[in-house]
């Protein structure tokens, strides 16, 4: 095995790792230190592939983001382009809830502004605003203000996941997805 790819197994390993502890204890719960015992390494080791436990974070972020922006883009094709791509949003998120958790910085405190700083939070923002372009190429067709029209999807698709997630919903007995389907059958 050649020293890139040990390097790379490396690298995945904490990603993994990481990745457990942040769905456990949120980015403000999860240590440098708990990221290295999970995957194994000393924490010293941990700074040969990453500056920070903000930088392991938004790796995964990135990660994240590319992969949504694949499903949408592989599903914003055709005439029903805004509502396949919506629901490809919707879908994504619904199969990987702890994807939706990292995205929304979400963590043992709840919801609260966070992010991880001036130097990383405008390219992930970049990379979600290029995840959600074919969303809003569709949505630039069917309305005069596609920003807002993007911007109500996003936020009903979340909402939704979250309710569902939490169980909310059950309260009213109503699938997310039905639900999400209902919004986009109420769009232009």
């Amino acid at each position: 095995m050649s020293v890139s790819t040990k390097r790379e197994l490396g690298r995945q390993r904490i990603l993994d790792a990481a990745r457990e502890v942040f769905a456990e204890a949120g980015l403000n719960g999860a240590s440098l230190r708990a990221i290295a015992a999970r995957a194994g390494y000393t924490p010293a080791a941990l700074y040969f592939h990453f500056d920070s436990r903000e930088a392991i974070y938004a790796e995964l972020l990135r990660t994240s983001l590319g992969e949504l922006g694949t499903a949408i883009r592989a599903a914003a094709i055709g005439p029903a382009a805004l509502r396949d791509g919506a629901m490809a949003l919707f879908d994504f998120y619904a199969a990987r809830p702890q994807e939706l958790a990292l995205g929304l910085y979400l963590g043992p405190g709840g919801p609260a502004p966070r992010g991880l700083g001036e130097g990383i939070d405008p390219a992930l923002n970049a990379l979600l605003l290029d995840a959600l372009a074919p969303i809003r190429a569709a949505a630039a067709l069917a309305s005069a203000e596609p920003d807002a029209l993007v911007a109500e999807i996003f936020a009903q698709a979340v909402g939704l996941l979250v309710l569902s997630e939490t169980r909310r919903l059950r309260l009213f007995g109503l699938p997310a997805r039905g639900l999400m389907e209902r919004l986009l059958e109420r769009m232009p």
